[in-house]
């Protein structure tokens, strides 16, 4: 079957397209705050250099966060509209299991801007200990693991550790059974930690004569 993941949790843009476990084409690009117009060209270059058309798709799978409120949004709105037009299941996964896989007993940390972390703790056998959550750097449990994300490059101090970004690659292996298997897909809900900043205005104030 083929599946066409992407992940537009953090700056990087990541599309792959795979048929099993066998990565037949992926592309990535950073591009702080430009995910709307990242992503459709990278589908459509992930997709013309496997020679695949999108009704060849059997699956979409797509990063569900913790993210940025408009990069997590454009992710999973692009993977929900491909996935009805083309009569699909779509399925989630937190985005940070995804740059955890294959890592072992490490910490994940992705930027969450306002000077905090997205952050959660995995055990050898990759299964999440911790978090997912937000925090201050410094208040980050990472005393005896390895730190890895894009995190690490902002706080090198506080979370010394390997720069990463979570693959579209790893995503699509992850849910490549669940997928074989003909599962149904799951409900794209975005992974947000934080309330929004927008909030209802409140009642008029009364105008005094």
């Amino acid at each position: 079957m083929l599946l066409l993941a992407l992940d537009t949790s953090t700056p990087a843009v990541s599309v792959a397209l795979a048929e099993g476990r066998r990565v037949l084409a992926e592309r990535t690009e950073v591009g702080l705050n430009r995910h709307g117009e990242l992503l459709a060209p990278l589908l459509a270059a992930t997709l013309r250099a496997a020679g695949v058309c999108p009704s060849e798709l059997g699956a979409v799978a797509v990063g569900c966060g913790p993210g940025p409120f408009t990069g997590l949004r454009v992710g999973l709105v692009t993977a929900a509209g491909l996935a009805d037009a083309l009569g699909v299941p779509a399925y989630a996964m937190c985005s940070l299991d995804v740059l955890a896989r294959g890592r072992g007993d490490v910490l994940v940390v992705t930027d969450a801007r306002r000077r905090e972390v997205y952050w959660a703790a995995y055990g050898a056998d990759g299964a999440r200990l911790l978090g997912p959550g937000v925090a201050r750097p410094a208040d980050v449990p990472s005393a005896g693991r390895r730190v890895v994300g894009p995190a690490t490059d902002l706080y090198p101090d506080l979370l010394p550790g390997d720069s990463a970004w979570p693959r579209a690659a790893d995503l699509a292996d992850a849910v490549a059974a669940r997928a074989d298997r003909g599962e149904p897909g799951d409900r794209l809900t975005p992974l947000y930690l934080r309330h929004p900043d927008a909030t209802p205005p409140g009642a008029p104030k009364a105008v005094r004569r």
